[in-house]
């Protein structure tokens, strides 16, 4: 009976790591462009042999880049970037033959813009609302 459960532990241990194995890696990016003098985070998911995704950090995966430094799963670029673009590359620590590369480009306009306040909002609303009363 002890080595039926003990059987039935050990294909179940196989059966569970197995779907927990990842098979590939993906940059899912927030933005397309990178800010300067900030921090950038850097989305990297593990698509798992059961189909499921799971965000990876900087411990399942290293970083490199071109330009700038990552601390964890954040690339920090400096105020002026002397490169209009960089490259990163993401290796899987458990399986290095897994890896992805990109390139992704550095935001050349500032960030002054302002979004519009909730009274500007309501207040185009109204107005587009009140136009197309009258067009009818």
């Amino acid at each position: 009976m002890k080595r039926f459960f003990l059987f039935l532990i050990l294909i179940s241990a196989a059966f569970f790591s197995n779907a927990q194995k990842i098979d590939s890696i993906y940059f899912h990016l927030y933005t397309d462009s990178l800010k300067k003098g900030t921090h950038n985070y850097i989305n990297v998911d593990g698509k798992l042999a059961d189909g499921k995704w799971k965000p990876l950090s900087a411990k399942e995966i290293t970083f490199t880049t071109t330009y700038g430094t990552f601390e964890g799963n954040e690339l920090i670029l400096p105020a002026e970037p002397t490169v209009e673009k960089l490259t990163i590359k993401a290796v899987l620590k458990t399986d290095p033959a897994l890896w992805k590369e990109i390139t992704i480009w550095i935001k050349k306009k500032p960030d002054d813009e302002s979004l519009p306040t909730s009274d500007e909002i309501l207040k185009i609303k109204s107005q587009k609302n009140g136009k197309s009363k009258r067009g009818n």
